[in-house]
């Protein structure tokens, strides 16, 4: 926790020495807020388009990585009226889902996992993906993309894990800010477990079997598997059966937390949001990168004549080359 809170110091502080003396931060930054005609980030995907220009490298990997962090952390702070409208709504909805169903979904969820064995089974191995599995899985992606020369998924791979690292990030710090309590926290006074949330820096309890347990809000599992997710469905997104599976695996982790008894239904649903989030930021982060990184052409001028009932007509056609 302390390391996670020295490298959010240490970004925020960092911004502006980024800004200030590397100006394709300061080039990033300046297209974060341009949009196409239709309010959204026209993002170019086709496997063209990610060459040698505009392949991530090394250094500019941790470049977009601090730029993916300053980005994510600041936005709170960069919302329009409209924007926090849509945040309000959607904490009163989650609040509400919390009131509502967090405790008779986990006790259906316990129910259902230990009345079924092939539940039980699957759930302890599908939510292995939510962690160290999801590791190898974005490894094995990668050296497909490096072994076969595929571009386009060696990009989509290191976006992946820049993903998975920010989301990682991200509810590190929002469970120390929640202090929830997990439905396996363990309190002799008062056995049944309560979706209590403590505030910040609430004191670690431990569950029924005498290991800690941190806070509950949101589900990093979740949150980490849906940010990868939403890379992967962003840049294969002309492919359909991509985003569905990215998205239903992505799910059934969520799931697996509730019946694995590690989570609150609302820690799952903030998790898949929060993860899907930092996912697309990534991905617009890395599309303004290959905007400044592509070739520029020059557009050609040309002059012709036609002729129109009876009449010459010179002209000139200015041809813009993309």
């Amino acid at each position: 926790m302390k390391i996670c809170f020295a490298v959010l110091l240490l970004l925020v502080f960092s911004g502006h020495t980024f800004s200030q003396t590397d100006t394709l931060t300061n080039k990033l930054d300046s297209l974060s807020k341009k949009t196409d005609t239709t309010g959204a980030q026209n993002n170019i995907i086709d496997p063209n388009a990610y060459t040698a220009n505009t392949r991530i490298k090394f250094s500019s990997y941790f470049i977009l990585l601090g730029d993916d962090f300053k980005q994510q952390i600041t936005a709170p702070f960069h919302q329009t009226g409209k924007e926090w409208k849509r945040i309000g709504i959607y904490g009163a909805s989650v609040a509400a889902l919390s009131l509502i169903a967090d405790e008779p979904m986990q006790r259906f969820a316990v129910k259902l996992h230990d009345d079924s064995k092939a539940v039980s089974s699957v759930s302890s191995y599908v939510t292995k993906f939510g962690g160290r599995y999801e590791v190898y899985s974005l490894a094995a992606l990668g050296s497909y993309g490096f072994i076969f020369n595929n571009k386009k998924m060696q990009t989509t791979t290191l976006l992946a894990t820049q993903a998975y690292l920010t989301s990682g990030l991200m509810e590190t710090i929002v469970k120390a800010i929640s202090g929830r309590q997990r439905p396996t926290y363990y309190n002799s006074g008062h056995p049944e477990p309560e979706p209590y949330f403590h505030g910040p820096f609430y004191k670690k309890g431990i569950d029924v079997s005498g290991h800690a347990v941190n806070s509950s809000f949101p589900s990093g599992h979740t949150t980490v598997i849906f940010a990868a997710a939403t890379v992967f469905a962003k840049e294969y997104k002309n492919t359909p059966w991509v985003p569905v599976v990215a998205y239903s695996a992505a799910s059934l982790v969520g799931l697996s937390r509730i019946t694995e008894n590690k989570h609150w239904m609302s820690d799952v649903v903030v998790g898949a949001t929060l993860g899907y989030l930092t996912g697309r930021q990534v991905v617009n982060n890395y599309h303004r990168y290959a905007k400044l990184k592509a070739p520029h052409k020059s557009g050609t001028l040309s002059f012709n004549i036609n002729y129109n009932g009876y009449n010459f007509e010179p002209g000139l056609v200015y041809t813009f080359n993309r």
